[in-house]
């Protein structure tokens, strides 16, 4: 019998995480306050300072990424990871990232891992003109393994209320937009370190940073109605998409309208299903918008378009 080379094989199941998700609703919805705005469970938390705005938060972490950043000594891109992942959550809703926070924990600390981890952070942070204020390091033994360390991160924006982007004005008819990812980003490394195991690997294919997605929705706002921004991360382009469609409009989505990073190649010759490669990954995409069809212009790919229905479906499928 072939080995199965799936997600939930390696460890980690997305269904599980949706049956979370919606187990701590009631208990996060009994904490709301007038200050609340938005609903529980989008990429970004919001809460309005004010009649005219509204602040963003998101928290993440690097993930099991970082088990292979520090075997190919690229925990500094690692750092970029979480820092890029948080400010682009944030960013689906318009809002311009202010400060981020960071958690470092380990078995034993050792200076010269948190150094790069936090120094990859700011890198990212100097690029979106966003200030780290701050954070915690923690010393750990019996809870982490031995040479392991985790990071994790909080970065909160703002926006005006009359710049807020919600997904409500999605109209059947407007069209899907893809921003190009570097590569895997931070999701699905489970997976990807169970293929790896203890093989020498190529850590420019494998470990390429997040992308920073904050200065091409920033060009794309200046010109075009942006409706709706999804941050694809883990469950793929479907997963996300659908998270910030209102309710009766679907997507179908075209797997042919871009190129995919040689990664997703590699992934796919270790013996991992298309149908598990676009359920995890990115495959290609790490950001989406959705625009009136009138708004494309020359350069923009588009990878679909929004239609009446529920969900998001591949155009191939």
């Amino acid at each position: 019998m072939t080995e199965e080379h799936t997600y939930a094989a390696a460890g980690v199941s997305l269904a599980t995480a949706d049956v979370v998700v919606e187990r701590l609703r009631t208990a996060v919805e009994s904490t709301r306050t007038p200050g609340v705005a938005g609903a529980f469970g989008a990429f970004a938390g919001l809460f309005a300072v004010d009649e005219r705005r509204v602040l963003a938060a998101s928290t993440d972490s690097v993930g099991s990424k970082l088990v292979l950043g520090r075997r190919a000594g690229k925990l500094r891109w690692c750092g970029a990871d979480l820092a890029a992942h948080c400010v682009n959550d944030v960013l689906t809703t318009g809002a311009e990232p202010l400060f981020f926070l960071d958690y470092v924990a380990a078995n034993a600390i050792e200076p010269e891992q948190v150094a790069e981890l936090v120094e990859g952070a700011a890198d990212v942070c100097r690029a979106a003109g966003c200030a780290i204020l701050g954070g915690e390091t923690a010393e750990l033994p019996g809870i982490y393994r031995d040479a392991e360390i985790d990071f994790c991160g909080t970065c909160v924006g703002v926006v005006e209320r009359d710049r807020l982007i919600d997904g409500s004005r999605v109209e059947a008819g407007d069209v899907v937009l893809g921003f190009a990812s570097a590569g895997i980003h931070a999701n699905g490394f489970t997976l990807v370190r169970r293929l790896v195991g203890d093989e020498e690997f190529d850590p420019d294919l494998l470990l390429p940073p997040t992308r920073l997605y904050l200065d091409q929705v920033r060009g794309l706002r200046a010109r075009a109605d942006v409706r709706a921004l999804a941050h694809v991360t883990g469950g793929g382009i479907a997963g996300n998409l659908a998270r910030v469609l209102p309710e009766g409009l679907g997507a179908v989505v075209d797997p042919a309208a871009w190129r995919r990073p040689p990664v997703f190649g590699w992934l796919a010759d270790r013996g991992v299903a298309e149908e598990e490669l676009r359920r995890v990954f990115n495959v290609g995409i790490g950001y989406c918008a959705i625009v009136p069809a009138g708004d494309v212009a020359v350069g923009d790919v588009v990878i679909g378009r929004v239609e009446v229905g529920e969900g998001v479906r591949w155009a191939d499928a």
